[in-house]
């Protein structure tokens, strides 16, 4: 899918976000504390622009489709959620790479919202998941704004329905517009939004679930030894044997043996 807005020009400069470039995709070659401090820094200025969460296979998709690269490349950073992407980093130089999920960003951030006084809006999953996770947020973060929650047919929107989804996140004034439609689906989503929705788009995939209990993260200790992979995988083998089978190998190959 091509970006639909190409005009859009970024008030936050990209030169100054260190990047790796891994199969063709830039990875932020950063960790979890300068993320959270280039977004309180920037937040008003990163309205209307989205920042991917890239993985093994969000980058090998990438390597293969020049139109996703162009979406992962298109904003204002792809974060390197995935262990090897910032193991890649380390090997080739950028010492202070570390892996930054996207769930952990999104826990970082609702700790401080209250605070800060942000404003959130979730767009993605089902209404069951996204009436479980209002109820989560009011009980885990006291205090929290959320400006909206919205759960979008399973097809294509149509002309209209999509400028009605626009104003009605709009209409909200949110900081923040979580996406959890799942890749490629919500890098595409954000790209063809990107200067249209007036709030900084992050997609997190999974981080719905997460948050809404549905599914269980990895125990933490997992999770810094970058086996949180084997453990989803372990919760849905027969869905992720394919893909990790074959994104795991492709970036093997590409990415620690060609040096891509």
């Amino acid at each position: 899918m091509e970006k639909e807005n190409n005009t859009f020009a970024g008030k936050v400069d990209k030169s100054q976000i260190p990047v790796c470039n891994i199969m063709g995709v830039n990875i932020a070659a950063i960790d979890m504390d300068w993320l959270l401090r280039f977004t309180q820094e920037n937040i008003q200025a990163l309205a209307g622009d989205y920042m991917c969460v890239a993985n093994v296979h969000t980058t090998v998709c990438a390597y293969e489709d020049a139109a996703y690269c162009a979406v992962q490349n298109g904003g204002i950073m792809a974060i390197p959620d995935g262990g090897p992407l910032s193991a890649i980093g380390r090997k080739r130089g950028y010492s202070a790479m570390r892996r930054t999920t996207g769930p952990s960003y999104l826990e970082e951030i609702l700790k401080i919202s209250a605070q800060k006084g942000y404003r959130h809006y979730f767009y993605g999953s089902t209404p069951e998941t996204l009436e479980k996770l209002e109820q989560v947020l009011h009980e885990k973060y006291p205090g929290i704004s959320l400006a909206g929650m919205y759960s979008p047919p399973f097809r294509p929107a149509t002309p209209e329905e999509d400028a009605a989804i626009i104003r009605r996140i709009n209409d909200t004034k949110p900081d923040f517009v979580w996406v959890g439609l799942g890749a490629p689906k919500q890098e595409q989503w954000m790209a063809a939004h990107q200067g249209k929705i007036n709030g900084f788009m992050v997609g997190v995939g999974a981080g719905f679930d997460y948050l809404a209990g549905n599914i269980q993260r990895a125990p933490e200790w997992m999770q810094k030894c970058s086996m949180e992979w084997f453990y989803r995988f372990m919760q849905d083998p027969k869905r992720l044997f394919y893909r990790y089978f074959h994104t795991n190998t492709k970036f093997i190959w590409n990415a620690y043996l060609r040096g891509k």
